[in-house]
């Protein structure tokens, strides 16, 4: 966030904290000019947002069971890893859905001395979530501490060209970020009508292309 602050502020940008009133302001058209907080408005062309900013611009499309859990022990049966990435097929676990376990230790500064976070989440396919989670919890080993939540995952109506409003996707169940990674580049397109070429920032490719 403060690398996004700072370069934010290196393009003309204004970067406001600790706005938990914000409000996406609307012309008589409809279309966001501005975002609104504490009696001040930042004028804008257009507004990008996750779905909580616009609650009559999107729709719940699935439900995600996660539990964050606090180890004191790295994962059984991952060699001490102070990273793991699991992902169990749904066949595998007799579900419609994957299921995803992502572990991280105190070595990468998220949790104190000797102690170990791990997620555990899925898609909702039943009215029991919690007890769709048991096998991934069971991979972990003793837990000192879960912490279960349900969500919807909401994702816009529109793509914003009309009215200016260019909202993001809810965080589905995945660990691993590709779906974000997706939808960041989905709404990179929509503003700017064309696909992101991060090859063209590369100086590394720029000077191979120039020795050529």
């Amino acid at each position: 966030m403060q690398a996004f602050a700072r370069l934010s502020a290196v393009y003309g940008g204004t970067y406001m904290l600790h706005k938990s009133d914000a409000a996406v302001v609307y012309d008589e058209s409809g279309k966001a000019v501005g975002v609104s907080s504490e009696g001040e408005t930042a004028k804008c062309k257009f507004v990008v947002g996750d779905p909580s900013y616009f609650p009559n611009k999107t729709r719940a499309t699935s439900r995600v069971v996660r539990a964050i859990c606090i180890l004191s022990h790295p994962m059984p049966n991952t060699d001490n890893a102070h990273s793991v990435q699991i992902i169990l097929p749904q066949k595998q676990v007799g579900r419609h859905s994957d299921m995803y376990v992502f572990c991280c230790s105190y070595a990468h500064n998220v949790a104190a001395n000797n102690k170990w976070i791990a997620f555990v989440s899925t898609t909702v396919e039943t009215n029991s979530p919690e007890a769709e989670l048991a096998p991934g919890l069971a991979l972990l080993g003793p837990i000192d501490e879960k912490f279960v939540s349900v969500v919807d995952v909401h994702e816009p109506i529109e793509d914003g060209s009309k009215d200016g409003c260019y909202i993001s996707k809810g965080y589905d169940p995945t660990t691993h970020f590709e779906t974000t990674v997706d939808d960041v580049l989905d709404i990179y397109k929509r503003i700017t009508g064309k696909d992101l070429d991060l090859d063209s920032k590369d100086p590394r490719l720029a000077e191979q292309q120039q020795d050529m």
